[in-house]
């Protein structure tokens, strides 16, 4: 196992004490430890958001993208070098909103990413507006009369659209979050992992106690094969379940690219490659 602290930078992070990204950034940090990947083995894309912060305080390849759009860069760097571990941290509103195309877009792909959707129900850094996960008449600073769309179910959409790994943690159990990330890691294709992530700031009605009092992880006996059942737990709002609700083995998108058969597109020449024909049309 690789130390923790092998991952940390100079910087200090500057999260709100209380901040779900405490937690979040800790279980990263040991997972990719426990995997033993070097920080030269993994790249780290990052959204518009407070999480985004961890471009600063986490140490591997970064990459920080526009709000929504840190998801399609982790697609093309893998693209790029498939042998690299790629991940994406996200908001929920970058991700269930302005990414919303790019979310669908790569599962139907099984992109090989591990995408980490920070869902704390609001745009917190930019003070707390809703997000597509607020539920419906939650009083925000931009729905001071309450919100009036439905709030979206992103694991019921992920299982309707083809995702080859869906799980919920939750910011607030490092150990459990960190086993989900590493399992998340394993699995080649598309893995999402939302996680219920407290905003200590802008939404004080769901703290760490109201997770605790709602949250179960998934029964020892529970199998996450069939979608059907991992539907029925996603649809759940009574009590919220935690853990891996389904898996599918599938090839992912680059084992199905010809020209990344052999090798990835990083160590091919393009030496070799002319052009000139096809900018005939446009002398």
């Amino acid at each position: 196992m690789i130390n923790p602290n092998v991952y940390e930078t100079a910087i200090s992070p500057t999260f709100c004490p209380g901040c779900g990204n405490w937690g979040i950034s800790q279980a990263l940090k040991e997972a990719l430890g426990e995997l033993q990947l070097a920080p030269h083995e993994v790249v780290i894309t990052y959204d518009v958001g407070c999480n985004a912060n961890m471009a600063d305080f986490i140490k591997t390849y970064a990459f920080h993208g526009l709000h929504g759009r840190s998801v399609p860069a982790a697609a093309g760097i893998k693209l790029a070098n498939h042998h690299l571990t790629v991940l994406a941290l996200i908001g929920d509103g970058g991700f269930y909103g302005e990414g919303a195309s790019h979310f669908l877009s790569l599962m139907r792909g099984n992109h090989d990413l591990t995408v980490l959707v920070h869902d704390n129900e609001r745009y917190s850094l930019t003070t707390g507006q809703f997000s597509p996960t607020t539920p419906k008449r939650t009083i925000t600073p931009s729905t001071p009369e309450g919100s009036i769309e439905e709030a979206l179910n992103p694991l019921a959409l992920a299982l309707m659209n083809h995702a080859t790994f869906v799980a919920r943690g939750f910011a607030g159990d490092i150990p459990h979050l960190k086993n989900l990330i590493i399992k998340g890691i394993q699995h080649v294709g598309f893995s999402l992992i939302e996680i219920l992530q407290p905003c200590v700031i802008w939404n004080r009605q769901k703290t760490y106690d109201w997770y605790r009092e709602k949250i179960y992880q998934l029964e020892p006996s529970y199998q996450p094969n069939e979608r059907l059942n991992a539907l029925k737990k996603a649809l759940e709002t009574t009590k919220l379940p935690v853990g891996i609700f389904y898996q599918e083995k599938k090839k992912a998108y680059h084992e199905e690219v010809a020209a990344l058969k052999e090798k990835p597109l990083s160590q091919q020449t393009i030496a070799t490659i002319d052009i000139g024909e096809l900018l005939k049309d446009f002398s």
